[in-house]
């Protein structure tokens, strides 16, 4: 088959699946209300199965569609290649996961290649708007590059169709845009209906440096871990405490882009995944893993940023998670397929069929290949004696 026609079936594919992506729009406008989500947009679990899952989205990379070409994918791929190619992934995932919640954890543009970077986002959060999917975002440090400034990008994020994104906390002085948290309501109609039964919290990791005598990347400021803690408290405080009270906080999740310095902890015999690539953390340690852990409620946190890693690994009672780089126009490895990281908690359901609080963490990680291929399926955290972490002989927790 000459290099035309390869051109042209690849390009008809592309068309094919937008439009019937397209199609189902409104069907799964009708499939959000089965699954709880409410007309003011808060989350919840669903009612029939007890769970709630999450799609992270890392590394998109996305510049003008389909004048922007591939990076680092095969000889037999590279024509036609281009943005639409993640594009038609993240339609695909969407359809086959179908999840609660898509996060897109930064670089979801690549600002440098953007002719109009609000236009660019547009175009690549798309896929979660036109299937109706609530999602929310953080930016990394490649989003700003373009025609907005990073203050402009997070506005931009908050004002598009179907987002739970926020700028920030209101009232509060605190460094970057972007930090923000979600709560996630039990299933309607049982007693934790009304409370948050987990907790997601997204913090903008910074892009680089701004201190002339430190180099490289920035990292997640004072402000942004005081934030943090703080409303940790309150939401342990108030699951606790508040009737009908509970033994044990909620568990949380948090999303960012930048890796902290304890991703690099892990040895190939202590994670899930693999790395192939180079911790790029900031050159300094400002603390917010200790911040996490002090906290009390955190199991895992998820980042992108290196693009060829997709480990988990747990540290001290917290996994650390990379979701694999997702987009086409950003660097990756020939053969090696893009990727997305699936997080599902499930619910526990007592002999009486009522749904309680979360028992189970799970991941998994779905490949573009073509049968978007599930690999290293894993527990992240399982709930046990009062949902706290058990303690070792040697009186430390695990």
């Amino acid at each position: 088959m000459g290099l035309a026609h390869r051109r042209l079936l690849l390009l008809l594919l592309h068309l094919l699946l937008l439009v019937a992506a397209a199609a189902e729009a409104a069907a799964a406008g009708a499939g959000r209300k089965e699954k709880g989500i409410g007309g003011g947009g808060g989350l919840r679990f669903r009612g029939g199965s007890g769970t709630f899952k999450v799609v992270q989205v890392a590394d998109m990379h996305y510049a003008d569609g389909r004048r922007t070409g591939c990076l680092d994918v095969l000889p037999s791929e590279a024509a036609g290649c281009s943005d639409l190619n993640t594009t038609a992934f993240l339609y695909r995932l969407f359809r086959d996961e179908d999840p609660d919640l898509v996060v897109f954890t930064g670089d979801n543009i690549y600002g440098f290649d953007a002719t109009d970077a609000a236009k660019s986002m547009d175009a690549a959060i798309a896929p979660a708007i036109n299937m109706n999917l609530p999602w929310a975002a953080v930016i990394g440090n490649h989003d700003q590059e373009g025609t907005l400034s990073r203050e402009g990008v997070m506005r931009h994020l908050v004002g598009m169709k179907n987002t739970l994104s926020r700028f920030n906390p209101e009232g509060i002085e605190i460094d970057g845009y972007g930090n923000y948290n979600l709560e996630v309501g039990g299933v309607e109609g049982t007693l934790l209906a009304n409370k948050s039964v987990l907790n997601l919290y997204f913090l903008d990791s910074g892009d680089y440096s701004t201190v002339p005598s430190i180099g490289g990347y920035g990292w997640i400021k004072a402000s942004q871990q005081f934030w943090f803690q703080q409303t940790s408290s309150n939401l342990q405080t108030k699951y606790m405490k508040e009737e009908p009270k509970q033994k044990a906080a909620a568990p949380g999740l948090v999303y960012f882009h930048i890796p902290l310095p304890e991703f690099s902890s892990f040895t190939s015999s202590n994670f899930t995944g693999v790395k192939q690539e180079g911790i790029s953390s900031p050159s300094i340690n400002s603390g917010f893993f200790a911040s996490m852990v002090e906290a009390g409620d955190v199991k895992a946190a998820f980042i992108g940023h290196d693009h060829v890693n997709d480990f988990c690994g747990k540290l001290n009672g917290i996994q650390l998670c990379y979701a694999g780089g997702f987009g086409y126009h950003a660097y990756g490895k020939a053969g090696w397929s893009r990727r997305a990281r699936v997080v599902s908690v499930q619910l526990e359901k007592t002999d009486g069929g009522e749904w309680r609080g979360v028992k189970s963490i799970k991941t998994w990680k779905r490949l573009d290949d073509p049968h978007l291929t599930t690999i290293d399926s894993e527990v992240l955290w399982n709930r046990g004696s009062n949902g706290r972490r058990k303690k070792n002989p040697d009186g430390k927790m695990r």
